[in-house]
């Protein structure tokens, strides 16, 4: 009778264990899904920025060291690629700081803001980088719900083991957010 009474208490640990990592996959899963989506997103970005460059060229040709800094940008998010977050993260906000010189060129500029061509850009960039947020508001909830998953008992004794950890957000630098967060200007 005790055998089966061990035997039983082994049989349920190890449903509870495939259960826990079971979960541990597919949530890890859902992440890498939810970063493939950004991807997609920021590669439709990626291969708008020179389209747009050479529409503002064309009106601010002496803004060379801006038009360079979006330039070597987009370079460094070509040559971040991989599943490495930190280092795309850190590569996408410094594309984003550059188009947002990029930007405050464009305004100096009233010609440049009456084209079609940019106007179409810019349209088209104002809808990737929205849905780039919604991709990334997706990520770091599977993020969220990863690390949550990960931290939890008892899924915390064999998490580490099994080779879960917690996963980094996608995030703004501080620079940037503070930029974000600044109360914009308005003049009429």
């Amino acid at each position: 009778m005790e055998v089966y009474i061990i035997l039983a208490v082994l049989v349920i640990a190890a449903i509870i264990l495939v259960g826990i990592y079971n979960r541990l996959v597919s949530l890890r899963q859902t992440r890498e899904q939810a970063f493939a989506d950004i991807d997609v997103q920021l590669k439709q970005r990626f291969d708008l920025i020179p389209n747009l460059l050479e529409t503002v060229k064309g009106y601010a040709s002496h803004e060379k060291e801006v038009l360079e800094n979006v330039t070597a940008a987009r370079a460094s998010v070509g040559q971040a690629k991989g599943n490495d977050v930190g280092e795309r993260v850190e590569a996408e906000n410094m594309l984003s700081r550059a188009m947002m010189n990029l930007f405050a060129v464009a305004e100096n500029y009233p010609d440049l803001k009456a084209d079609t061509n940019y106007r179409q850009f810019m349209d088209e960039l104002s809808d990737i980088e929205n849905k780039i947020a919604a991709a990334r508001r997706f990520f770091n909830n599977a993020t969220s719900e990863l690390n949550t998953a990960v931290q939890q008992f008892p899924a915390v004794i064999f998490a580490g083991p099994m080779g879960f950890k917690r996963e980094e957000f996608f995030e703004i630098e501080d620079a940037d957010r503070a930029k974000v967060e600044a109360a914009p200007e308005v003049k009429f």
